[in-house]
């Protein structure tokens, strides 16, 4: 191989492993940097057994470290005795976790290597990261070895430093119990023309009344029906709605800007519109993109009473391991049916449908 092929290889070689380096750090930053980052701490640092105080620290240095390395790999300060070693370094501890990762829970959900832009299994990024320590091992093998008394270290440190610093600043930590709402249920206005105005009532199979009878049957007949639902349950969300525990209730999970938010959004109007024993419906909304709230309700048909949290405790509240859309049936602050994400358990408007319509005796069993 002569010596302007090995040059043209290592070119090649540098220019692959400084896109796949620039595009994970950059993937990580999308859709909005502080969104992104907060996702990929709860998904992905939090199990790993990243404290809250932690994370938010670690993750911010993982991905300028990223972009860092991604830069300096095509420059030529110590690029055999430092940069490359650290890269490979850097991959093989990602494929350890990976592998790991595997071996406990199997291939499925996205390992967070390219974030949300590019949603990867944790086997291929097994065989992502494998390739690329492959081609970084060839690289410092056709790289000549050159003295580094006229190298620059500082360039090394600066580009680090500066890649490091950028993350934070782009996408500042924010306290952990920081959050606010825009509105309290009270005060959001319901789009009277989509709702029934007749009274809600818990819908729930008896015996037909004959208005002949007396008084006191019909006291009887009506005790029945009030015992015929759950036990009263705090389900932890009364800190957002007041009332959340009372009646029946559909407690939802969406992002302002997520399309399959508002798809479920709009399937949630429309059964409501058909169903005026409806369960009165409530959203938690996580603080990303919050201007996009009207356009939200717009674009589902009606307005429903409303939270808005950030974005880390929106995630907890959510669920581990879950994701958005979220819907979830509440009964006396009793959970009988929670839909999320967009898989398998994804909202389904038929099937919940008639999860509502059953009875109290029916949704025990």
């Amino acid at each position: 191989m002569t010596t302007e092929t090995k040059k043209n290889i290592a070119w090649g070689i540098r220019y692959v492993i400084a896109f796949l380096f620039l595009l994970s750090a950059v993937a990580k930053l999308y859709p909005s940097p502080y969104f992104a980052i907060s996702t990929f701490e709860v998904k992905q640092l939090y199990p790993m057994g990243f404290s809250e105080g932690v994370a938010p620290y670690f993750s911010r240095f993982l991905i300028g470290i990223e972009f860092a390395l991604g830069l300096l790999i095509l420059q030529k300060n110590f690029l055999r005795t430092i940069v490359i070693p650290s890269t490979i370094l850097l991959l093989v501890v990602f494929i350890v976790h990976l592998t790991i990762e595997t071996l406990s829970n199997g291939n499925s959900g996205n390992c967070g290597c390219f974030g949300s832009l590019l949603p990867m299994t944790p086997v291929e990024a097994i065989i992502k990261n494998i390739v690329a320590v492959a081609l970084l091992a060839w690289l410092y093998i056709i790289l000549p070895k050159t003295g580094e008394k006229t190298h620059n270290f500082w360039v090394l440190t600066t580009v680090a430093f500066a890649a490091i610093l950028a993350m934070f600043m782009i996408a500042p930590i924010q306290p952990i119990e920081s959050n606010f709402s825009v509105t309290e249920p009270e005060q959001t206005t319901i789009d009277s023309s989509t709702i029934d105005t007749a009274k809600t009532e818990i819908a729930v199979p008896t015996a037909t009344i004959d208005t002949t009878k007396k008084a006191q049957e019909v006291k009887k007949e009506e005790v029945k029906v009030e015992v015929n639902e759950p036990p009263k349950h705090k389900s932890g969300y009364a800190t957002y709605f007041s009332n959340i525990d009372k009646g029946r209730k559909t407690l939802c999970f969406f992002v302002p800007g997520c399309d399959h938010c508002r798809d479920a959004a709009k399937e949630l109007t429309e059964l409501r519109r058909t169903n005026k024993d409806f369960p009165e419906i409530s959203i938690i909304f996580m603080n990303e993109e919050a201007d996009l709230i009207p356009a939200f309700f717009k674009e589902a048909g009606a307005e429903y009473p409303y939270k808005i949290i950030e974005v880390i405790p929106f995630w907890k509240v959510l669920g581990n391991g879950k994701d958005t859309p979220g819907v979830k049936y509440l009964w006396n602050g009793n959970e009988y049916k929670y839909y999320w994400g967009i898989n398998d358990n994804k909202f389904d408007p038929v099937d919940y449908q008639k999860v509502i319509s059953k009875p109290y005796a029916e949704l025990k069993r």
